[in-house]
């Protein structure tokens, strides 16, 4: 069983074993660590070790069946350790603390770590540094507070003194809108480290955050984790929890690690989004657990204003032996994708009971730059997620979502209004417990879906399937048992796709240029 050094950190390190296996592997293994055993019958197929210490050499031994494998590593030296007590931090979970957690940070040089021992930390927003590493023990808590008047306001749009160039800060659902700072806010820095088993709580459920959400009051909702024109940001192992909005939102920013982590929030949550890269180069998701009240992964690159202003789209995204639990989405691109969504690769995950598994959404008005190709998504299990595979070009969001312009299925004039949905290819997919539909793309007829792809497919139908909306759109019905719906798309390519337990027909095209089909 050969695994590899994924990331290396001062004090922690994250595995990732070498296979085709979906999150997990059949043949559980231990890790001794130094000749100490330190974990035994584990079977994830991403692992993580804490309490090392800097500039030390390590011996990682992983045992399976008779067979070893070793993995010999040094830590990164440390500038300095500082433990936010010593600034005046009280973990007792009720002394307001985040005067003191930013004195450590901002006192912290370049390759030292700011230390959050066992204990409950009550903290407004914080403000990150460049160059450092925040490390939360097993059993630290940052606490968000709960009152939004301690939350400052990140504005949306400055000019600048030139007055032409604009400034962007704050940000809301793929426009530059006024919002609060989040619980950690990262402007324009670079190699920081966020890691550790411990925990990063926003505590929304204990305040107005999920009241009216939909309703702007003093600002837009603040998010966990938020990254500005960020670079070389890394997390490991923190458990993200009850969040405002968007849990983790990467923005314009390059080289994002978020590695065996967690992150967790309630099920019926507003808008809780898991992670949200928006318009971000080479960001890569591996080995993280997602359940949420929204999509668990939603790739964007704004609206119109921003994505023609900065025309940044999102590119490099690898999604890589992760779970993703009840969301409404597992792996989404959309719909705020104005500058346009490339090269994403979604391996050995396993999706259970979200609403959608593989899930694109756009609609007339994103522009011509919302140019979605090159996904690829690929070995991957999904259980009692209601419909797998969807493309949807009618997307009902917005103000004006249900307005004709959106709905309308005849032809509209080709603009710089339209989008553009290239090439999907799905390949060793497998679904069980399904119950709307098994794939559902709908192109628009002036600019249909270019070309998708289902390879070695299997989707079969729970015996007790509910009604649903396979895609969240005007004018269509309300379905079950559906196998597979193709409108507006120029090529079809089916190879080896099963489907079993479908009601009707089993192919249901309109519009499709040309339908390719091998057993």
């Amino acid at each position: 069983m050969d695994f590899h050094l994924l990331e290396l950190f001062v004090r922690s390190a994250t595995f990732e074993l070498d296979n085709r296996e979906i999150y997990r592997t059949a043949r559980p293994y231990c890790v001794y660590l130094n000749g100490r055993l330190v974990m035994s019958n584990r079977t994830e197929n991403v692992f993580s070790l804490y309490h090392l210490l800097p500039g030390t050499g390590y011996t990682v031994l992983l045992e399976s069946g008779g067979e070893q494998r070793e993995c010999v590593f040094r830590t990164p030296d440390e500038s300095i350790l500082l433990d936010v007590r010593r600034f005046g931090a009280v973990g007792d979970g009720v002394t307001p603390s985040t005067a003191a957690v930013q004195a450590a940070v901002l006192s912290c040089p370049a390759g030292g770590t700011v230390y959050f021992p066992r204990g409950i930390f009550l903290t407004g927003p914080l403000f990150l540094k460049s160059g450092i590493t925040l490390y939360l023990e097993e059993g630290a808590v940052l606490l968000g507070e709960t009152d939004r008047e301690k939350y400052p306001l990140l504005p949306g749009v400055t000019l600048s003194a030139n007055e032409n160039d604009e400034y962007y800060l704050g940000t809301w659902e793929g426009n530059p809108l006024t919002s609060y700072a989040s619980l950690l806010t990262g402007i324009e820095v670079n190699n920081v480290n966020i890691t550790g088993q411990g925990t990063i709580d926003a505590n929304a459920q204990n305040g107005d955050w999920w009241v009216q959400a939909k309703v702007k009051r003093g600002a837009w909702r603040p998010r966990v984790l938020f990254l500005c024109r960020c670079c070389n940001i890394r997390v490991q192992g923190v458990t993200f929890r009850n969040s405002y909005a968007w849990t983790i939102h990467p923005y314009f920013s390059k080289q994002i690690r978020l590695l065996d982590s967690s992150i967790l929030n309630y099920e019926l949550s507003p808008n809780t989004d898991g992670i949200d890269p928006e318009s971000c180069e080479d960001v890569q998701i591996i080995g993280v657990r997602i359940s949420v009240g929204d999509d668990c992964i939603a790739i964007k690159s704004g609206k119109r204003f921003m994505g023609e202003k900065q025309k940044m789209p999102s590119a490099g995204i690898i999604v890589r032996n992760c779970l993703l639990e009840r969301g409404h989405g597992g792996v989404v691109i959309g719909s705020e994708v104005s500058a346009g969504v490339q090269d994403v690769r979604v391996s050995q995950c396993l999706l259970n009971n979200t609403d959608r598994g593989m899930r694109i959404k756009t609609r007339r008005g994103r522009g011509s730059s919302c140019i979605l190709d090159n996904i690829l998504f690929e070995n991957v299990h999904m259980d009692g997620v209601l419909t797998p595979f969807v493309i949807n070009m009618f997307y009902f969001c917005d103000p004006d979502g249900h307005s004709k312009y959106v709905w309308e299925k005849s032809p509209m004039p080709v603009s710089d209004e339209t989008p553009r949905v290239g090439r999907l290819l799905c390949r060793d997919v497998t679904c069980v417990n399904c119950s709307v539909a098994g794939a559902f793309f709908y192109g628009l007829p002036e600019m249909p879906i270019a070309c998708v792809e289902l390879e070695n497919i299997l989707i079969s139908f729970r015996p007790d399937a509910q009604k649903g909306f396979p895609a969240m759109m005007d004018q269509i019905e309300m379905t079950e048992k559906m196998g597979l719906f193709a409108c507006n798309v120029k090529q079809l390519r089916l190879k080896r796709v099963k489907i079993e337990g479908y009601e009707g027909r089993r192919l249901i095209t309109d519009a499709v240029e040309q339908l390719d089909e091998e057993e």
